[in-house]
């Protein structure tokens, strides 16, 4: 049994916006027809464009740092594991 790996299509966010306002213009069936994507894919657009338009300027502020302090963490952890790998390393090298 061979299995193949499908590609996942990614999309701007400049063609999903066009999406949803084909389909808020001629429907969602016919919008999905002449863009080719999945009627679900279309569905969690709006869900995700919903909720972002409902969020707040300062809780879009909080995810960005959110988001930042993530990357910094992940940078800091990473520093520290090779940090305790030359430690133990250098340890070993003395005796």
């Amino acid at each position: 049994m061979t299995t193949t790996k499908k590609n996942r299509k990614t999309y701007s966010t400049e063609f999903k916006t066009e999406a949803l306002a084909l389909a808020e213009r001629f429907g969602v069936s016919t919008a999905v027809k002449q863009l080719g994507v999945y009627e679900s894919q279309l569905y969690g657009w709006r869900s995700a464009s919903q909720k972002k338009a409902k969020m707040t300027q300062r809780e879009v502020e909080l995810e960005a740092e959110v988001a930042k302090l993530k990357r910094q963490l992940a940078e800091q952890t990473e520093d520290l594991a090779i940090l305790k790998k030359a430690a133990t390393y250098f340890a070993k090298n003395q005796k």
